[in-house]
């Protein structure tokens, strides 16, 4: 982290013809938040005049900057990125939009990585109008992969207060998810996911369950023979490993018998399988985190909502949720790296008859 007094956490403006704005406007005018973090919006002034306007909250005036070294702590900054302009037309889909998304993400991302920002939160993107020659990717997920992932490997990660979803497959089309379940990529989610739920929730032995493929779980071969061949086989491993791996589960009777309570994660098969109970759960408060890089980004689990882009009744819960774990996180891997840092050391201490600290690594 930053050595500030409080987190800097940057914010995307999204696509600017959808709600990204709005339930960003009015997550961190909370003046709440700036007491645990400093916001930094990334985005265009004259897009934000636009949507002020719109959702009426013209006393929203944050200190606009050029670069994230004029920032402010202690108040919400907006970094004025966007430099060509940008028609608004809510509720459409559009190049120019899909341009401007990419423009905020793309300076958010490097201040993130040049430590100017401690966490990125992204507003929602039109997966469509966003593709270019820079942008070549199905989300999120895998452009942060891509850009900073290093020696990790992106794990998408839905999560509440009540639950945690991640998933072994992410923007695939369905018919291709089968060939994509294999045993070495299960084992490398379940490893990932552990290690996310230590580092950055905080817990010392995570139990992971773990949902089948097919329909009750293939139903002893009968409906799918992926349970038996590769994914018991993935969690058996992966127990030996030391990972508090279960199951394979039928997803329905899974979710329907709230087995989830039971458990500190589930790993999904795919997209849908994960997030549909998960959103049903959550209800509006679910937040999308990528977990397994060295980053710590979040997100809110909706859409673009163009239906009720500049209505004035999106509703930020999620936003706001996205930017508390942004903060959570951080400070979770903050405790956990300490405590973690040079364990050797602390073999060389001890402390003599009357308490004192006794450095056994020096002479004499």
């Amino acid at each position: 982290m930053t050595n500030n007094k409080r987190i800097r956490i940057g914010i995307t403006h999204g696509d600017t013809n959808g709600i990204g704005l709005e339930v960003a406007m009015k997550a961190v005018a909370d003046d709440m938040l700036t007491e645990l973090c400093t916001p930094v919006l990334y985005g265009s002034s004259k897009v934000m005049a636009y949507h002020r306007k719109a959702i009426e909250m013209q006393q929203f005036n944050p200190n606009v900057v050029k670069s994230a070294q004029d920032i402010k702590d202690g108040a919400v900054n907006l970094v004025d990125v966007v430099t060509d302009e940008v028609k608004v037309e809510l509720g459409q889909a559009s190049k120019q939009a899909g341009k401007a998304a990419l423009d905020a993400l793309e300076a958010a991302v490097a201040d993130l990585r040049d430590g100017h920002i401690d966490a990125l939160v992204t507003a929602p993107i039109n997966k469509d109008n966003i593709q270019s020659e820079q942008f070549q990717f199905p989300g999120h997920t895998e452009f942060l992969q891509a850009r900073c992932g290093g020696e990790g490997k992106a794990l998408m990660v839905l999560c509440s207060d009540l639950l945690r979803v991640a998933l072994v497959t992410i923007h695939m089309p369905l018919s291709q998810v089968p060939q994509a379940i294999t045993q070495e990529a299960i084992v490398e989610r379940l490893h990932t996911f552990d290690a996310s739920l230590r580092r950055d929730f905080g817990l010392e032995r995570p139990r992971i369950a773990v949902l089948g493929l097919n329909p009750h779980a293939g139903e002893n071969g009968l409906l799918g023979t992926e349970e038996q061949e590769i994914i018991a086989p993935a969690i058996t491993q992966a127990y030996d490993e030391h990972i508090l791996a279960f199951g394979p589960y039928s997803a329905d009777g899974f979710f329907a018998h709230e087995q989830w309570r039971h458990f500190d994660g589930v790993l999904a098969m795919y997209h849908d399988q994960g997030l549909a109970p998960f959103k049903a759960v959550a209800r509006g408060t679910g937040v999308n985190f990528t977990a397994g890089l060295p980053i710590v980004r979040t997100s809110p689990d909706h859409g673009t909502a163009y239906d009720i882009a500049g209505k004035n009744v999106a509703d930020p819960a999620s936003m706001r949720q996205a930017i508390y774990a942004a903060i959570d996180i951080c400070r979770n891997r903050a405790r956990h790296d300490e405590a973690t840092a040079n364990p050797l050391g602390k073999l060389y201490e001890a402390r003599g008859r009357d308490n004192v600290v006794l450095d056994l690594t020096k002479e004499g």
